[in-house]
């Protein structure tokens, strides 16, 4: 395969709510192309970027995918994003390789919430936006007054600089082609055909008046803050086409206008002018401004370190070549494949690059352009393209890579903390040799994976998005590395803690014949303001107890808080102060004061009222406003705390405090509630203490702590 210089790259990220088409309409976008010889579908497996088993098993995207197309002497470089909410993260860091972005809205739905929150993550990440009415061809489909609504309701939403360059050529037998509101031509097609449009200068009859009107308000939103393409449409009532191309290239890359295409994947109509749409008016990279970048500390020529920040890298040939990772996929027979953007530079197959972050450097073999999971190898890359390469020793998902001492680092977007933790036990003992090397390398794909043990219970914990989020990970342990494992129900993280004050004596003596044991220390027991952890403060004055035993006394109070007092829980916020003790110059030992330490603790916690903490999620919640008041009611149900409501365009978002122990299973309700049109997130906000009816049921499950130690 040749290499693309960058003026003749589009990287393109194709965005929007689950069931909207995306994975589709690539599909149908590298057969309009010729890239494959028949149209991929989702169903079977067979769409290009729909590799994924369980992707395929689930009928829904749920990682970033990589597929190009060769159309007319540019490549098209083009990014399948997941639309379910769970996995939006996977959206937002899609849109750091890319210098546009297709957002596609589902024809029959208009705008759903996850289309709001792709457009606003690309406009955080200055990404200029498309936008694709897909699936014209569904009987249900915005024609005639519903496309009026359609646009207008885009226009709420967007603004008005969010305007058709195209009008679908819908009747009541259906969908049958567009008219470029640019050239006023109309493109014709056959449903199911190979994508090629017949084009006519015949615009029909019945769109002939809407065409002129909506081509005239185009030109004039185009020409608007150009004072030489003012004066143009002034004298001349228009604007030539050449100028009008060339103006509305500008304004798409400045992101002045956001134009409004229409199409069919399913019945591949309209893909071709789409892609020649892409060819014409989506940004080079080149033509985007340089990245934001951080330097390493440059040592000037004296030898003192200073601070030589260089804020950008242009995507150029003639800058050092440099490359970010921007993707990680586990393939069981390439084993580690590594997905990147040629950030400046031209990389060369066999290329030696350092890896500017974990300071290793890293062969480039076999160097490779990805049309979904195949490989297709090239020569070299050019400054804007995007890659991939297998078998990096060091190198993981957000790593800059590039020649030697020319060091930056490229910032990938935030990603959200997990949502829902689960316990996963190992079905055997092969299983459990499995499953830590099986679940590392899920988590070099998937960054929002954590995965630890409980030191209170020992148990496995693997925490993710969510519930679906969590059993796709368990699925691909089984069909991907043969590691099975039994899903438990969520435990929710109590915590354990204090409200009054306490004094306590912990006194431990034991005398078996020889050298007996002897501890005896007095502390005082106080709590601490919410997050304050643990603090030990020593106020022995006079020797009572020496020097060297006194950290016996502190490690033996924090082994023993974190094994809880009322249910076995970790106990936190609060603060020991040993004052006072006794010792014995031969029975006196280190262990002797930490059993001491583990008495005194228990005896001021029977003092000191004791209570339960549980951890409060901050949560977001956004659905359309009809919902509002269900979902309003319902967080009240669950000792929701509501912070606030906002408005964007005709979606509600409620801002709440919710108790983890209630949200368990809020992804399964809200989509009951609003007919699949809401989405959440949610995070740890802070703990807070248990209400008393609630405790007292979460304690009669609860198995209280045994001491062995007796005094």
């Amino acid at each position: 395969m040749k290499s693309y210089p960058g003026t003749d790259i589009r990287n393109v990220a194709v965005a929007g709510h689950a069931h909207s088409g995306k994975t589709t309409l690539i599909a149908a976008m590298l057969h309009a192309a010729k890239m494959t010889p028949a149209q991929g579908r989702v169903e079977d497996g067979s769409a290009v970027t729909a590799y994924d088993e369980e992707e395929v098993a689930r009928g829904a995207t749920m990682q970033n995918a990589v597929a190009f197309a060769e159309w007319q002497g540019v490549k098209i470089n083009l990014v399948d994003t997941p639309g379910f909410h769970m996995f939006t993260h996977e959206a937002r860091a899609a849109l750091l390789p890319v210098e546009s972005a297709i957002v596609v809205v589902n024809a029959q739905n208009g705008v759903e919430p996850v289309t709001e929150r792709v457009w606003r993550y690309a406009e955080e990440a200055n990404v200029p936006r498309i936008v694709l009415v897909n699936q014209m061809d569904h009987p249900k489909a915005g024609g005639g007054s519903g496309l009026s609504a359609l646009l207008d309701d885009l226009h709420e939403r967007w603004g008005r600089n969010c305007v058709p360059v195209q009008l679908p050529i819908s009747d009541a037998n259906g969908f049958h082609g567009v008219v470029d509101l640019v050239t006023m031509e109309a493109y014709t097609y056959t449903p199911g055909g190979d994508g090629r449009g017949k084009v006519s200068a015949e615009i029909p009859a019945a769109l002939a008046a809407d065409a002129k009107a909506r081509h005239e308000a185009l030109v004039e939103l185009v020409a608007e803050g150009k004072d030489e393409l003012m004066e143009e449409f002034f004298e001349k009532g228009t604007i030539p086409e050449d100028h009008l191309i060339a103006a509305l290239h500008e304004a798409i890359r400045e992101d002045r206008i956001f134009p409004v295409l229409f199409s069919s994947g399913l019945a591949n109509m309209a893909l071709d002018h789409l892609l020649d749409f892409l060819k014409v008016y989506a940004p080079a990279p080149i033509e985007r401004a340089p990245v934001p970048v951080t330097s390493a500390v440059a040592v000037a020529a004296n030898g003192a370190a200073s601070e030589a920040e260089t804020p950008t890298r242009k995507v150029a040939d003639a800058e050092p070549a440099a490359v970010f990772v921007f993707k990680t996929m586990s393939d069981p027979f390439a084993g580690r494949i590594s997905f990147f953007k040629v950030l400046s530079g031209i990389v060369k197959n066999d290329a030696t690059l350092e890896n500017y972050t974990r300071r290793g450097q890293e062969k480039f073999s076999h160097l490779s352009v990805m049309q979904g999971r195949k490989a297709v190898e090239v020569p070299e890359l050019h400054a804007g393209d995007l890659g991939a390469v297998a078998k990096l020793r060091d190198t993981l998902t957000g790593d800059t890579l590039g020649v030697k001492g020319a060091d930056i680092q490229v910032a990938l977007a935030a990603l959200p903390e997990p949502a829902m933790t689960y316990a996963i036990e190992p079905k055997s003992r092969a299983d459990e040799d499995k499953l830590a090397p099986a679940i590392h390398k899920l988590m070099e794909e998937d960054l929002l994976i954590r995965f630890f043990r409980d030191p209170q219970t020992n148990e496995f914990l693997i925490a993710g998005a969510g519930q679906p989020h969590i059993e796709a990970i368990v699925s691909r342990l089984k069909k991907r590395y043969h590691a099975e494992v039994t899903l438990k129900a969520p435990k929710v993280p109590y915590r354990e803690t204090i409200r009054g004050k306490a004094d306590a004596q912990g006194r431990h003596k034991k005398q078996t014949g020889g050298h007996g044991q002897f501890g005896d220390c007095k502390i005082k027991m106080e709590p601490l303001p919410r997050g304050g952890g643990f603090a030990f403060e020593n106020d022995i004055f006079g020797g009572a107890i020496p020097r060297n035993f006194i950290p016996a006394v502190e490690k033996g109070i924090v082994e023993s808080a974190a094994r809880g007092y009322l249910a076995g829980y970790p106990v936190v916020d609060f603060k020991v102060i040993l004052y006072d003790g006794s010792y014995h110059d031969v029975d006196s030992n280190e262990l002797s004061f930490k059993t001491a330490g583990r008495i005194a603790f228990r005896k001021a916690m029977e003092q000191a009222k004791p209570c339960l903490l549980e951890p409060i999620m901050k949560v977001e919640i956004e659905a359309p406003e009809e919902f509002a008041g269900a979902l309003m009611g319902d967080l009240n149900g669950r000792r929701g705390r509501v912070q606030g409501m906002d408005s964007r365009a005709r979606s509600t978002v409620i801002n709440a405090q919710v108790p983890m122990a209630e949200m368990l299973t809020y992804g399964t309700q809200l989509t009951s509630m609003t007919q699949g049109k809401g989405s959440y997130r949610m995070e740890v906000d802070h703990y807070d203490i248990v209400p008393q009816l609630v405790a007292e049921k979460i304690l009669l499950n609860a198995k209280r702590p045994i001491e062995e130690e007796e005094e």
